[in-house]
């Protein structure tokens, strides 16, 4: 196996481009790669499209703020595709205020949307959010009777996503839940950069508990912040 390149974060934030669509790990900032995350909030490229599932926390009343939460502050999305922002006050503001475009999707479709995109799939029938404002603009597909929304792949320019282990080919071992969206982002994006908290040598990782096969990781960044 051939060793992927270990770069720093800022090199890794450097390697997202402005109007890139970001997919980033996580729920709730549990399994977000926060080093890159802060490394890309120093940087301050914009006009991002984020695929993530939340957008973590943001709370005005405590100024308490939790993983891409930071880059939502800093205003470096023009749009957000996400399951849920109820915790996220900086998220909500800018969305009723015009500042950037929010793209509710319901959880579950969202993350197959982004499987769909890592398969090779044209698309999928779903019948999550028939007759609600979900199935707006959206094609439907009549099966058996029943009403489905087609619902398309998810692809995204750069994945940054976070692990608990790595060898120095890329093979990615995740830590329980914190698992969620990563290992699916992994295979639907053109580039991706997994942050990880230990870097092994090769052939140290039991090939039985690989999560994410090297094949699908292009960089690897160590991990110097834990917090969610």
């Amino acid at each position: 196996m051939i060793a992927k390149p270990i770069i720093s974060a800022a090199e890794a934030a450097g390697k997202i481009k402005e109007g890139d669509t970001l997919m980033v790990g996580g729920f709730l900032a549990c399994g977000s790669p926060h080093t890159i995350i802060h490394a890309l909030k120093d940087l301050g490229t914009k006009n991002l499209t984020l695929v993530c599932n939340d957008t973590a926390g943001h709370d005005f009343k405590s100024g308490r703020v939790t993983g891409v939460g930071y880059l939502v502050q800093t205003k470096q999305f023009k749009k957000m595709i996400v399951s849920h922002i109820g915790l996220n006050q900086e998220t909500q503001r800018q969305m009723n205020s015009g500042e950037t475009v929010v793209d509710l999707v319901p959880q579950g479709t969202l993350a197959e949307r982004i499987r769909a995109a890592g398969t090779g799939l044209g698309g999928f029938l779903t019948p999550t959010g028939i007759g609600t404002e979900v199935e707006a603009g959206k094609q439907v597909i009549v099966v058996e009777d029943r009403p489905f929304l087609l619902e398309l792949p998810l692809h995204g320019d750069v994945a940054i996503i976070k692990a608990k282990k790595a060898d120095k080919a890329g093979n990615l071992v995740y830590n329980g839940t914190a698992q969620n969206f990563n290992p699916l982002m992994a295979t639907a994006a053109s580039l991706v950069i997994a942050e990880v908290e230990e870097i092994v040598e090769i052939g140290e990782i039991d090939p039985n508990t690989v999560h994410t096969p090297s094949i699908f990781v292009d960089f690897l960044v160590k991990s110097e912040r834990l917090e969610w």
